[in-house]
């Protein structure tokens, strides 16, 4: 199988519908907190997305944006935030997610950022053993994801 993967931004074809994809399932598993989540994942502010092939088929995606955070910890300085990391159902499981997830890093290292921070939720257990294997540490919550208790925070400094 032959692997590419094209840094783009956030108004490319593929990664629209990746995201289609991914906010169908999220749906899902956010249930009833759906709708706040989904304020916070607008892609028309996100200018650095990678998207990965198999094979000339688009089979997952994630970006990073600058994290907007006034605050005194050193974790959230300098921060880029991992954002709409997603990978088809019949692609999972083969290091697809690994490849975007390092692309970032490597992107965002290049930008001069120190630190990559994102949330999951905790029902997505699949993303939070992927986060932890890939030695993102748990955090305390951050900005508007402080009083959920479904969301649980990484960081990682790269």
């Amino acid at each position: 199988m032959k692997t590419e993967i094209l840094r783009t931004n956030s108004e490319n074809q593929d990664f629209v519908i990746l995201i289609q994809h991914l906010d169908a399932y999220l749906k899902i598993t956010d249930g009833d907190e759906h709708a706040f989540y989904n304020q916070f994942n607008n892609i028309d502010v996100i200018k650095n997305v990678v998207v990965v092939y198999a094979d000339n088929k688009a089979v997952g995606c994630g970006a990073i944006k600058k994290f907007d955070a006034e605050t005194s910890s050193a974790q959230l300085k300098n921060a880029a935030e991992v954002k709409r990391m997603f990978v088809s159902s019949d692609f999972r499981n083969q290091g697809f997610a690994q490849k975007v997830l390092q692309e970032l890093e490597i992107w965002a290292k290049e930008l001069g950022y120190k630190n990559c921070v994102l949330e999951t939720g905790k029902r997505q257990l699949e993303a939070v053993k992927f986060y932890q294997k890939c030695n993102y540490n748990v955090m305390p919550n951050y900005g508007q994801y402080k009083e959920m208790e479904n969301s649980i925070c990484f960081q990682k400094k790269i």
